[in-house]
């Protein structure tokens, strides 16, 4: 079985490169305040990707502090992007943070449970192609991945990519050796049942990549209707 033990993780974190000093200096803040965000190789995987794709709007599922929409939207000054965060604090704090980078008019972060926010999201689309997304960032309670996905795909245009994060759960999702506890099984195997089911989709091409705590990058296929 091979892994990335933290020698090598170490190594390729040696590379990275911060778009600016005041994206460092947030991420910095938040690695101290011990909040989640997107791991450094993570990050340099998703903005050449987004080099890439250069997707016009972006659907990201779990703001936290902000620091990922904060990152995309640096790069691509033209994407526009909706973020859904449940938790007030982690909200107030993204918010007070678009305040800081000035991106209020080009980040939305709506505060309500997500699964009802892409359920009023769906029932008020009229146009996929003006009104839908071309990235899908999925980061958020990863007992959701499978609810967040199925709400995500009606809103997404033709050949959109659905980036979930984290999908190794600190290698549980591998193996049961990894388990320590019995309560984190429920999450395990909702996992491994997400993985399955969009590893074997006929609407979606994916490939897990052992990079941070995984990363399940699906690129939708066209729609033929």
């Amino acid at each position: 079985m091979k892994f990335v033990n933290d020698k090598v993780s170490e190594y390729i974190d040696s590379y990275y490169r911060p778009l600016n000093a005041d994206l460092m200096k947030l991420r910095e803040e938040a690695e101290e305040a011990l909040i989640p965000i997107i791991t450094r190789d993570t990050e340099m995987l998703l903005l050449n990707l987004l080099r890439i794709r250069k997707p016009k709007r972006i659907l990201e599922i779990g703001t936290a502090v902000g620091y990922s929409a904060i990152c995309f939207a640096s790069l691509l000054e033209e994407t526009k992007i909706v973020s859904l965060e449940v938790r007030e604090d982690m909200f107030l704090k993204a918010t007070a943070n678009l305040k800081r980078f000035q991106m209020e008019d080009r980040i939305e972060i709506r505060l309500k449970d997500a699964a009802e926010s892409l359920d009023e999201m769906n029932a008020s689309l009229k146009d996929v192609e003006t009104q839908g997304f071309d990235m899908v960032f999925i980061d958020a309670a990863k007992s959701h991945y499978k609810l967040f996905w199925n709400g995500s795909i009606p809103l997404c245009r033709k050949d959109a990519v659905i980036i979930s994060d984290n999908i190794l759960l600190k290698a549980r999702t591998a193996s049961d050796e990894f388990v320590t506890k019995r309560r984190q099984m429920t999450s395990v195997r909702q996992m491994r049942e997400y993985i399955r089911e969009i590893s074997e989709s006929e609407i979606a091409d994916t490939t897990l990549i052992p990079i941070g705590d995984g990363v399940a990058l699906s690129v939708l296929r066209a729609r033929t209707e």
